[in-house]
């Protein structure tokens, strides 16, 4: 049975420079992915496989290609509405804010922050808006928590003239966070970290108090909970135990069984979850069929994952009750 590609990418190449002269890491590769698939890209170190995922995301600035999400060419998306449907996560995960909530409901406050943006009239309130883009910008590339003071950066060395609409926005501004909690509660957090084996962590905790590999799964429950439509994961399960590892790729599968197609970066030997395995190496993509682990099942059609959507998003997945609870069941 034929199946739509949900992804697709052609003539990716990427050339990256240095002292000795540009240095081409691959290029002419093609790669397509159909909903519900694992696919499982594996090769040496330094290969490019990250370079690779990165150039699908739309964050390598050293990349080029022909991309397309369910045979929408990646020019009519802006970058933001791209990352929302294809998402990025890093082997090291970024976790702005001062607490694990927070960092999860980063997604949900940036996009009622944009809609807010969006909504404010031209002029000086248009000004304050960008202004205040900036300002987060800065504080996030400098490890901040994310957060703008609007009384102090937004006006960045202009007066605004209307003061209604600028406290207009300033109220907007600080009412994301109350917004993303009602979007995505605390209830709905704790049970899909739960779910992830997460139950050590509180909800109250500040995200550089975690453990690498319990930021990895808390970066991956934020993922999730927005319901992209491709998931590219860079190694995400690098920094885990055998068994929390095992919890995250059940996570997956469920995601997967439910239409995400997931790219995942592996260096563990197979777990049974991949479709197939593509090999990166030498400037070559490989594919082979994956081989099953042995005594691991694949995850039955009716498992479930209930994302939160992003105001504006559309995720296809429907909503349901505990993440891994028929992940668990499957494998029994």
């Amino acid at each position: 049975m034929n199946r739509t590609n949900v992804f697709t990418a052609e003539r990716v190449g990427c050339t990256v420079p240095s002292a000795d002269g540009d240095r081409v890491i691959f290029e002419g590769l093609s790669f397509a992915i159909t909903a519900g698939e694992i696919v499982d890209l594996v090769g040496p170190s330094g290969s490019g496989k990250s370079s690779l995922l990165t150039a699908f995301a739309r964050l390598n600035p050293h990349a080029t290609g022909v991309l397309a999400l369910q045979g929408r060419d990646a020019n009519d998306f802006t970058p933001q509405q791209w990352r929302r449907e294809v998402a990025y996560l890093p082997q090291k995960p970024i976790l702005p804010g001062r607490t694990v909530a927070e960092a999860i409901r980063l997604p949900f406050s940036l996009s009622i922050r944009a809609d807010a943006e969006g909504a404010a009239d031209d002029g000086e309130a248009g000004t304050a808006a960008a202004d205040a883009d900036k300002s987060a910008d800065g504080m996030q590339a400098r490890g901040g928590d994310g957060n703008v003071d609007a009384g102090t950066t937004v006006n960045t060395g202009r007066r605004i003239g209307h003061i209604g609409i600028g406290r207009k926005f300033i109220a907007l501004f600080r009412n994301n966070e109350e917004q993303a909690r009602r979007l995505l509660p605390d209830q709905r957090i704790r049970m899909t970290l739960d779910a992830m084996g997460c139950d050590d962590i509180d909800l109250d905790r500040p995200p550089h108090d975690l453990s690498g590999g319990q930021a990895a799964r808390v970066s991956l429950a934020r993922t999730l909970l927005t319901g992209p439509k491709v998931l590219l994961a860079d190694e995400v399960d690098a920094g885990l135990d055998d068994e929390n590892a095992e919890k995250v790729a059940d996570i997956m599968a469920t995601a997967a069984a439910r239409g995400m197609a997931i790219v995942r970066i592996r260096h563990r030997p197979p777990d049974g979850r991949a479709s197939r395995i593509v090999t990166l190496a030498d400037g070559v993509l490989n594919a082979s069929s994956a081989p099953t682990e042995a005594g691991t099942a694949t995850v039955a059609a009716s498992a479930v994952i209930s994302p939160t959507p992003v105001p504006g998003m559309v995720t296809g997945m429907a909503s349901d009750t505990n993440l891994g609870t028929t992940a668990r069941r499957a494998r029994a």
